[in-house]
């Protein structure tokens, strides 16, 4: 039996002395692109990032196809490139997608005191690299079987001494605060999908408090890992290996589940009043965020009231209504049963407002898949465009929802929703604005 259901209110509406908060940068680093214009080129263009699988071996995978980020050199952004010996991919991701969006803020080190900058930033479970265990797993085989054992006496000197620094979450929040010397509020937030957008709501609040002046805020991950493809997330696979590019199918009559990416995306968040001072250039506002929660039944599935109680919370405190709403940026996962989920509860919610869902591009990227996906929309706020679902081609009667396909739209109203869902219940709900 489910319990009752539980939620917390806008997180927006906690104070406005400081004004609005706005986004003065954006940074991405993707399986389609890295940097905004390659992002956004890719959008436009139709051009998937789902290919078959190269990191390990997928001859025993069900699903053997990925989103992965190709043609990324960490060393031509980390600094001191010595980092990079306690950065796993995860870390690297990070802290790229951040000093992308600071670089794209025109930010500098004088424009903010360093103690009124903040990181907060979405992070995962970091899949440990399993050439890094190697010696050590095999310094416990004896007679062909491993020997548990001899774990803590014959294994840990095999392991680098600083090991462990490189697979813990708050680690990407530290090394973005360390390189841009923020030393202010820093935070990490792990709520598997809802945790990029809870980090910007997190960041939206330091800087409603008073906190900080900037927040540089955002999420990454890596879910490019035999772990993840064998054990943790095998049920919500799609088996479309052959056409990688058409598998991600969200909304679809014909959708069969995701695949897993790579990817990280983060936003300079400043109060109007501090960017304005400095001469930036205001890309975005970030309205509002709301945070609920719903427990899943038995099943595991969720019946989407946390959906429509964060979409309504925000449209109330703002004075909004679904006429307003230009589109909604959808969790669009493509699995059977949250597809139907969300569909029905935005449907309910706002109406015929048209969707796109931008995990039809890239998969399910978890703690960074968030911000990704809300770069889409703030980047379609500013060029006055919104990239269509990739593979949406037969409409599913129990998805009634207004899908954005085939050809980019164009921008009519200036307010987006943004929404992500955890499998554990959390929801999360953005509203972000074109800059006035």
């Amino acid at each position: 039996m489910a319990l009752a259901d539980s939620s917390s209110r806008d997180d927006s509406a906690d104070s406005t002395a400081v004004g609005p908060v706005v986004i003065s940068g954006v940074g991405v680093v993707s399986p389609i692109g890295i940097g905004r214009e390659a992002f956004w080129d890719s959008l436009l263009a139709g051009r998937s990032g789902v290919r078959p699988l190269r990191a390990f071996d997928t001859s025993t995978s069900k699903c053997r196809i990925a989103a992965e980020v190709i043609d990324f050199d960490a060393k031509q952004y980390v600094r001191p490139r010595k980092a990079l010996k306690v950065m796993s991919r995860d870390i690297q991701l990070g802290y790229v997608a951040a000093d992308l969006a600071v670089t794209d803020s025109g930010l500098a080190p004088e424009d903010v005191d360093p103690e009124r900058k903040g990181v907060i930033f979405g992070a995962d479970m970091i899949y440990c690299e399993l050439e890094s265990v190697l010696d050590a797993y095999r310094s416990c085989i004896q007679d062909g079987e491993f020997e548990y054992g001899k774990w803590g006496t014959t294994a840990l000197p095999n392991l680098y001494p600083l090991w462990m620094l490189k697979y813990l979450p708050n680690m990407p929040a530290c090394h973005i605060g360390i390189a841009h010397d923020a030393r202010g509020p820093n935070n990490s937030i792990v709520a598997a999908e809802a945790s990029s957008l809870q980090a910007l709501a997190e960041g939206m609040r330091v800087i409603q408090r008073g906190q900080a002046d900037v927040v540089i805020a955002g999420g990454s991950s890596m879910q490019i890992h035999p772990t993840s493809y064998h054990i943790r997330s095998r049920g919500q696979f799609t088996q479309r290996n052959g056409d990688p590019a058409a598998a991600v199918r969200p909304f679809d009559a014909d959708r069969d589940g995701t695949v897993h990416g790579e990817g990280a995306a983060a936003f300079v968040l400043e109060s109007y009043r501090h960017a304005q001072a400095r001469g930036a250039t205001i890309l975005a506002r970030l309205v509002g965020t709301a945070s609920t929660f719903e427990t899943p039944v038995a099943t595991g599935q969720c019946s989407g009231s946390a959906i429509r109680r964060g979409i309504g919370q925000l449209l109330a405190t703002h004075h909004l209504s679904a006429r307003d709403i230009d589109h909604v940026n959808a969790h669009g996962a493509a699995t059977v049963d949250g597809d139907r989920t969300e569909a029905q509860a935005i449907r309910e919610a706002l109406g015929d407002v048209p969707v796109t869902a931008p995990k039809s591009y890239f998969g399910n990227l978890r703690a960074g898949g968030g911000a990704l996906e809300l770069a889409v929309s703030v980047l379609s706020l500013i060029e006055g465009k919104v990239p269509p679902t990739l593979n949406y081609q037969r409409p599913d009667p129990a998805c009634p929802v207004n899908v954005i396909r085939q050809s980019p739209r164009d921008l009519q109203k200036c307010h987006a929703f943004a929404l992500n869902q955890a499998p554990t219940g959390q929801s999360v709900a953005a509203l972000v604005a074109a800059a006035e």
